[in-house]
C-alpha cells in the first residue's frame, strides 16, 4: 500500500496532474502500473481519510490550546510502529515549526493506518510531506519538509 501512496504522490503531485482524478481512472492507471486491486483500494481509502482529517469540522486534533507546549505520550502500538528515531524526528519537526500538534496527530494517524511491517524515518518523511500537502495553509511547512526530505548531507559520510 505504501508503494502505491508513493507512486501517486510522485506522479500526481510532482507531475502537476489533476489530483482530483476519479477513482475508476486512478484504479485503472494503478492496475496498469502493476499494483493489485486490494492494495489500491487500501491506498485510496488512506488518502480519503487524510482528506477528511484536514477538514476543520472533522479534525479531532484541533484544540483551543494551539501553541501551548505539550508532551506527546505514545501508545504501545504507536511505539511499535514509530521507533525512537521516528518519534525524535517528529519532535524535531515540531520544534522547527514544520508540524504543530494538529498536523503531528494527523501524521501519526496516517502512519498507524499503513499496513507495512517495516516503517522507517524515510517513510515517515514521506507521510509528513503527504499530510502537509493536503492541509491548507501549510505551504511553507511543506516546502521546509521537502527540503528536509531531499537534502544531501555535506562532507564525508562515515
Amino acid at each position: 500500500m505504501f508503494d502505491i501512496l508513493m507512486y501517486l504522490f510522485e506522479n500526481l503531485v510532482y507531475d502537476q496532474s489533476d489530483i482530483q482524478t476519479d477513482h475508476d481512472e486512478l484504479t485503472d492507471e494503478l492496475i496498469r502500473a502493476g499494483f493489485h486491486h486490494d492494495e489500491i483500494y487500501k491506498a485510496l481509502t488512506w488518502l480519503e481519510k487524510l482528506s477528511e482529517l484536514q477538514k476543520t469540522s472533522n479534525n479531532p486534533y484541533l484544540t483551543g490550546l494551539s501553541g501551548v507546549p505539550s508532551t506527546r505520550i505514545y501508545t504501545y502500538k504507536e511505539q511499535l510502529k514509530l521507533d525512537i528515531q521516528s518519534r525524535g524526528f517528529l519532535v524535531f519537526l515540531e520544534r522547527i515549526n514544520v508540524l504543530d500538534s494538529s498536523t503531528r496527530e494527523m501524521v501519526i494517524d496516517r502512519v498507524m493506518e499503513i499496513d507495512s511491517q517495516e516503517f522507517c524515518v524515510i517513510d515517515l518523511k514521506w507521510v509528513v510531506l503527504m499530510v502537509l500537502f493536503n492541509v491548507p495553509g501549510k505551504e511553507s511547512a511543506y516546502e521546509q519538509m521537502e527540503e528536509l526530505l531531499f537534502e544531501m548531507p555535506d562532507g564525508l559520510l562515515h
